[in-house]
């Protein structure tokens, strides 16, 4: 993939520059993020469901591993349907069919969204059909991606915070501010994928999975996609003082995201998507909540302009929004639990719970 120039000049050059040496780095490291001890990754009650090519939709782009070991990003294309001869004339509907494309080998999420929007919608379009599906998927971000996660942007998340914090006013406060709530979530080494484990922290006797839609930025902070996050908080901690917020929310395996990108021109109103969330214990549905994106007291664009004053992301970035699905101060999960997470018109995430 080709250097993409931006306006930004020697800084945001030599930030790609060092971006990407860190990304090598990285690759042999993603297994230290995303898989720890046997344990962890064990499912052997089956709650999983396994990866279908028949769930993706068209305009998905999803990082993925070949039955030969091999990782490639793949883009899912409308494929032209030709309809029998008098098909259309008599009312037959066209079923949807999806050619699913594969990048270069040595192409990563940052080479694509350093491009402007319009440039990469159409690379997009004319890679060639992948012979080999991926067998299984990966979390979609390259090993030096930045998440971050935007907080108190739903009433019901500040009504939450002030709940169970010791500081309740502060809550109120950023929620009514002009300025968002922006902190560092994860890098993307760390993030846990489809399946992954998510964790809960030993030290803290009240954990809870936030669901939130993530928006995917590029270099120029556009938003070209969508993807499903799992922030994971230890409310005890940060009850006790927000000034520990790094610690309830930045730890191993606090972070998943995907199970892939769904590009930001295939999603009819992303300002009203629903959010559904589910937590399982030994098969049975313990909590579940619901929830809308058109609850955000701020917009996406809102959001994404903050996260880039006064820096720059030269391989773009993936930001969670924010949740307003939050359990009561009665629910804690544990160990083996499953969360699956569902944004409507982008995907569903499941992962396993596990103690770090």
């Amino acid at each position: 993939m080709r250097t993409v120039k931006t306006e930004n000049t020697a800084d945001m050059e030599s930030g790609t520059a060092d971006m990407a040496n860190l990304e090598d780095a990285c690759a042999d490291m993603v297994g230290i993020g995303n898989a720890a001890h046997p344990a962890e990754l064990a499912n052997p009650a089956g709650q999983l469901a396994g990866f279908q090519l028949a769930e993706i939709q068209p305009a998905t782009l999803l990082k993925g591993r070949t039955a030969a070991g091999e990782t490639r990003w793949f883009y899912s294309d409308e494929r032209p349907v030709v309809l029998p001869s008098g098909a259309a004339a008599s009312g037959v509907p066209s079923a949807p069919s999806v050619l699913l494309r594969v990048l270069p080998p040595e192409t990563g999420l940052g080479d694509l969204l350093a491009l402007p929007r319009a440039e990469l919608q159409a690379l997009l379009a004319t890679q060639p059909a992948a012979v080999e599906p991926p067998a299984e998927l990966l979390a979609p971000v390259d090993g030096g991606t930045e998440v971050w996660a935007a907080g108190v942007t739903y009433l019901v998340s500040k009504q939450a915070r002030m709940e169970e914090s010791a500081e309740a006013d502060v809550y109120d406060r950023v929620y009514q501010a002009q300025r968002p709530e922006l902190f560092f979530k994860a890098v993307g080494w760390r993030v846990s994928g489809p399946s992954g484990p998510v964790g809960i922290r030993r030290d803290s006797p009240l954990n809870v999975p936030e669901p939130e839609a993530a928006l995917v930025l590029n270099s120029a902070g556009d938003i070209v996609g969508f993807t499903v996050g799992n922030d994971m908080s230890s409310r005890s901690i940060e009850g006790e003082n927000p000034l520990y917020l790094p610690q309830a929310k930045v730890y191993r395996h606090s972070c998943a995201v995907g199970p892939w990108i769904r590009m930001a021109w295939a999603v009819r109103d992303p300002e009203d998507m629903s959010i559904d969330i589910g937590i399982s214990r030994s098969g049975q549905v313990v909590w579940k909540g619901s929830t809308s994106t058109s609850q955000l007291k701020r917009g996406f664009g809102e959001l994404a302009s903050y996260l880039f004053r006064a820096d720059v992301f030269p391989r773009g970035a993936v930001l969670l929004t924010g949740t307003s699905a939050v359990p009561g101060m009665d629910f804690s999960l544990l160990d083996g639990d499953v969360v699956r997470i569902d944004v409507g018109g982008v995907g569903s995430l499941s992962n396993v719970v596990v103690t770090v």
